[in-house]
């Protein structure tokens, strides 16, 4: 090993209990350095070990993990120590934060959401370092201000649920990367951010590490983001490490079925295949797939028309009344057509999730009105009707607030089927339950388990499994797909595209992934500040973008290659 490495981890070894407190492996012989100044990409699917071995390094194990054996050495020279075994809770507690910070991958449930955004970076920056709070105040402003997050003083005492899903994780950005520690984990840091911010952030990272010579490890499923940041990747299956090596050799001539897998696994913006393919095509050396061109809907009849919609929320207050208002949702209108899947597009922040929430009655429409098949949802004080509650369903974007933690998934998918009365016997619900499980991938022993001990992207494998309980015809899918790994991304764009032309669904499909857009949408529209930028066929907008909005989002994908 490197004796200037500043992290080596020597073949750990990480396993759980079973039902019958038998301990099974599942990290197995695990091998990685870091150098100073180096970032390290790791990439598999959920379920490969990647988190946990990050978790290893924090001293963040759950507490019925055993770790069997292995080294993970931390510092160099008299610094170096081996972090298993650190003598006492407070040993760690003066690195973790400080010289080592880590970035998670849902910022809902990482930050406290009964404290003030501000608060909780300030707090950090207190414990590490001597300075007043006036001084850690003004700190948290410039972090904010180097994240680009908008209105930084606002932010600063905004509560987590006031803010976007991508500015909260920014907000945790900036607690990682307040104390400027040695090592940065960055756990999946970049799946809640539009593809400008992500761009930016990234590029932010890389500054950081640059300055101070810090060590960063970044986990990821995106392996577009891999090719731009990272100087080696690590492939990690089933844990245990299958490929290292340097990130433009792995990407360019992967040696492995299972990378090969993983890139193909992507959506490009240079095709539009029937079906993407999936790992075990790979595996199973079962390579050939439709590659032929998206069938693109005939021209059907409208089922939804927004008319000058606008929803507004007040900014400030003078007496009873608002004395200005933030217009989220700004005289927009537009159609979708039976069958067919309208993508929706913008930044954080550009109104695209409340323009959803407003059309499944979750938000009052202030102005202008929707109507879905000639009856009126939202606007002009009217609510949404109840003979289209099992109609019109929506995935939301962040799974674990989505899913109650005090109930089982089987008591969670059965519960729609109660509210709507469409089957009586339980036994019947919950063989239902376990069919739908099957068809977004998960086994049927998971209905028995609760939220927490499922990883992000299955939790949010069984939010898309609810929402098909009912049989829907109209889904709002609102960043759907943005916590899966990329093979189970494209099982379940896959899904969803077999299902909506099996039960003939309307979708609008929401997210901040212009490549995933572009493969599910029929036709886009492009949203900026509460506007509509421009709307039209997915192929021409991205091929021909008549905004240099829409241009500046195309071009910050990451492509491989």
């Amino acid at each position: 090993m490197n004796t200037d490495n500043l992290l080596d981890i020597r073949n750990l070894e990480v396993a759980f209990p079973d039902e019958e407190r038998n301990f099974i492996t599942v990290l197995k012989g695990i091998n990685l350095s870091l150098q100073k100044g180096e970032t390290l990409g790791i990439v598999g699917e959920s379920g490969s070990g990647k988190s946990l071995t990050s978790l290893s390094i924090m001293g963040l194990l759950p507490a019925n993990a055993k770790v069997q054996k292995g080294e993970i050495l931390f510092g160099r020279g008299a610094e170096n120590r081996d972090l298993l075994h650190l003598r006492s809770k407070k040993e760690f507690e003066k690195i973790r934060g400080n010289r080592i910070s880590m970035i998670f991958q849902e910022p809902m449930t990482s930050l406290n959401p009964v404290q003030a955004c501000g608060s909780q970076v300030a707090e950090v920056i207190l414990m590490h370092r001597k300075c007043s709070r006036k001084e850690a105040h003004q700190s948290v402003i410039d972090l904010f201000e180097r994240v680009e997050l908008p209105r930084p003083e606002e932010i600063f005492n905004s509560y987590p649920h006031q803010i976007s899903g991508g500015q909260k994780q920014r907000v945790m950005i900036a607690m990682a990367i307040a104390c400027e520690p040695e090592l940065i984990i960055a756990d999946e840091p970049t799946t809640a951010l539009d593809v400008t911010v992500q761009k930016r952030i990234l590029e932010l990272l890389r500054e950081l590490c640059a300055e101070n010579n810090s060590g960063l490890i970044f986990i990821t499923h995106d392996l577009g983001v891999v090719s731009e940041i990272a100087d080696r990747v690590l492939v990690m299956y089933q844990g245990e490490v299958v490929e290292e090596g340097a990130v433009k050799t792995i990407l360019a001539s992967p040696r492995e079925p299972y990378t090969k897998a993983l890139l193909a696994c992507r959506p490009k913006l240079s095709n539009n295949p029937v079906r993407l393919p999936v790992v075990s095509d790979f595996l199973e050396k079962n390579q050939e797939r439709e590659t032929s061109p998206k069938h693109q809907p005939e021209s059907r009849e409208v089922v939804l028309r927004a008319e000058n919609l606008g929803v507004h929320f007040p900014l400030k207050q003078s007496g009873k009344n608002a004395a200005a208002y933030l217009k989220a949702v700004d005289n927009v209108s537009f159609e979708v057509k039976h069958g067919e899947t309208l993508g929706l597009v913008g930044e954080s922040g550009c109104g695209k999730s409340t323009l959803g929430r407003t059309l499944v009655g979750l938000q009052e429409a202030h102005t202008g009105k929707a109507v879905y098949e000639g009856v009126q949802i939202a606007g002009g004080g009217s609510k949404f009707p109840p003979q289209f509650r099992r109609k019109v369903q929506i995935i939301f974007q962040d799974p674990y607030s989505s899913l109650n933690p005090g109930k089982t998934v089987d008591e969670a998918l059965s519960e729609p089927l109660m509210v709507h009365g469409l089957i009586k016997s339980k036994a019947e619900r919950s063989k239902r339950v376990i069919s739908i499980l099957d068809k977004v991938g998960l086994p049927s022993g998971a209905a028995q388990k609760y939220p927490h001990q499922f990883s992000g992207g299955q939790r949010q494998r069984i939010c898309i499994a609810r929402t098909l309980m009912v049989e829907p015809e109209f889904i709002i899918c609102d960043e759907s797909v943005s916590a899966l790994d990329v093979s189970v991304q494209a099982k379940v764009l896959n899904l969803l595209n077999d299902l909506k032309d099996e039960l003939n669904l309307t979708y609008i499909f929401i997210s901040h992934d212009l490549s995933v857009v572009k493969y599910m949408a029929d036709r886009i529209i492009v949203m900026r500040a509460g506007k509509i930028e421009e709307i039209g066929e997915s192929e021409a907008i991205y091929t021909s973008p008549a905004s240099a909005y829409t241009k500046s989002l195309i071009e910050s994908i990451p492509e491989i290659g």
